[in-house]
C-alpha cells in the first residue's frame, strides 16, 4: 500500500468516533499509550517536532524533551480524537504564554498539506486522468487546480497578514478581521469527490480512483480540524491577548 493510502485509513478508520464520557488524555498517560488509543495521531508528531522512538515517556516527559507545550499538545490531540471536544475557555487561556508553538504547529500543517497530501492527490489525478477521454482530464485538472490555487492563497494570507500579525499586534490590524473572513478550505473538495465517484467511467483505474478519494476524504477530515483549530482556539486565544 501506498504512501498516502496508509494515511488515508489512519484518518478514516481508527477512533475518530469516541464516546465523550471516556476520558480525554493526560500529560501522565505514555505517548505510546496515546497513540495505540488513536494513531490518526502519529500525523501530529511531526508538526510539533516530536520525533518516533520515545519508549515508555509520558506526554509530559515527550513534550519536555522537545520544548512543546504539553497542555496545548495535549489540547491538539484531544481535537484530533473526540468529535465533541472543544476546550475551555480557562483552558484557552491557559495556552497564552504559547501561542507561537501554535502559530509554529499551523504552519507546519500547511507545508505538511501542500507538500504531502496535496501532492499525493495531484499526482494519483495525473495517472487517473490519462486514462480518461481529453474533456474527463481536462475537468479534472480544472477543480483540482482551482482548488489547490484557493488553498495557497488561504495559507499564504495566514502566513503573510494573520500570523505576523499574532507575533508582533501592530495597531493596524485585529483578529476579528480574520474571524469575520475565515472560511472553510475544504468545500469545494467535494465537487471533485463528485466527478471521481459519479461521472468518471466506470471502467477508469477503480483501484487508483479508491486510493486518490480516501486521500481525498482523509485531506478533507484533517483540514476540517484544523479550521476548527484556527476558529475555536487560534482566535479566542488572540482575542483574549488583544
Amino acid at each position: 500500500m501506498n504512501k498516502l493510502g496508509v494515511e488515508s485509513i489512519i484518518f478514516n478508520i481508527c477512533g475518530k468516533n469516541k464516546d465523550m464520557n471516556s476520558h480525554l488524555f493526560s500529560a501522565d498517560m505514555k505517548l505510546a499509550d496515546v497513540i495505540h488509543a488513536d494513531y490518526s495521531l502519529l500525523l501530529l508528531l511531526h508538526r510539533f517536532g516530536i520525533n518516533l522512538g520515545f519508549g515508555d515517556k509520558t506526554v509530559r516527559e515527550c513534550c519536555e524533551a522537545n520544548h512543546v507545550s504539553c497542555t496545548l499538545f495535549l489540547m491538539i490531540c484531544n481535537v484530533y480524537s473526540y468529535e465533541q471536544y472543544l476546550p475551555t475557555e480557562k483552558e484557552i487561556e491557559g495556552i497564552g504564554a504559547n501561542v507561537d508553538q501554535l502559530i509554529a504547529y499551523l504552519k507546519n500543517s500547511h507545508s505538511y498539506y501542500l507538500e504531502n497530501r496535496m501532492l499525493s492527490i495531484q499526482e494519483q489525478l495525473k495517472e487517473i486522468s490519462e486514462g480518461c477521454e481529453q474533456q474527463h482530464q481536462q475537468i479534472l485538472n480544472l477543480f483540482f487546480n482551482e482548488y489547490k490555487n484557493e488553498v495557497i492563497r488561504h495559507f499564504d494570507y495566514e502566513e503573510v497578514t494573520v500570523f505576523p500579525y499574532i507575533s508582533a499586534r501592530p495597531e493596524d490590524y485585529e483578529i476579528g478581521v480574520f474571524r469575520e473572513n475565515h472560511s472553510n478550505i475544504d468545500d469545494k473538495l467535494n465537487d471533485l469527490k463528485n466527478i471521481i465517484m459519479k461521472y468518471l467511467p466506470g471502467d477508469t483505474l477503480s483501484d487508483m480512483r479508491i486510493r486518490v478519494l480516501f486521500g481525498i476524504f482523509a485531506l478533507e477530515e484533517d483540514l476540517s480540524k484544523h479550521s476548527l483549530i484556527e476558529d475555536k482556539i487560534l482566535v479566542p486565544l488572540v482575542m483574549k491577548l488583544e
